[in-house]
C-alpha cells in the first residue's frame, strides 16, 4: 500500500482547494486530519493506514510537505 499513499499524496497536491482544506484540518486537529486522509484514499480507491501516511509524509523530501508538518505538529 506504500504505492497507494504516494499516488494520493500526488491526488492531494494537483487539488490546491482540498490540500488547504487537509491542512487547516491539521493544525488544529492532526488525527482527524489523518483520518480525512485514509477516508479520502478510500473514496478514491487508494486505501491507505494511517501509519502508511505517517510513514510516507516523513520520507517525502519536499521543502513545502516539510513546512506542513511541523506546523500540524504543532512545531511553531
Amino acid at each position: 500500500m506504500a504505492s497507494n499513499a504516494a499516488a494520493l499524496y500526488k491526488r492531494i497536491q494537483e487539488d490546491p482547494d482540498h490540500k488547504q482544506l487537509l491542512f487547516r484540518q491539521a493544525l488544529q486537529d492532526p488525527q482527524g486530519a489523518l483520518k480525512a486522509i485514509c477516508q479520502l484514499g478510500s473514496k478514491l480507491g487508494l486505501p491507505v493506514t494511517s501509519d502508511e501516511v505517517q510513514e510516507y509524509l516523513s520520507d517525502v523530501d519536499d521543502p513545502e510537505t516539510k513546512k506542513w508538518l511541523i506546523k500540524a505538529r504543532g512545531g511553531l
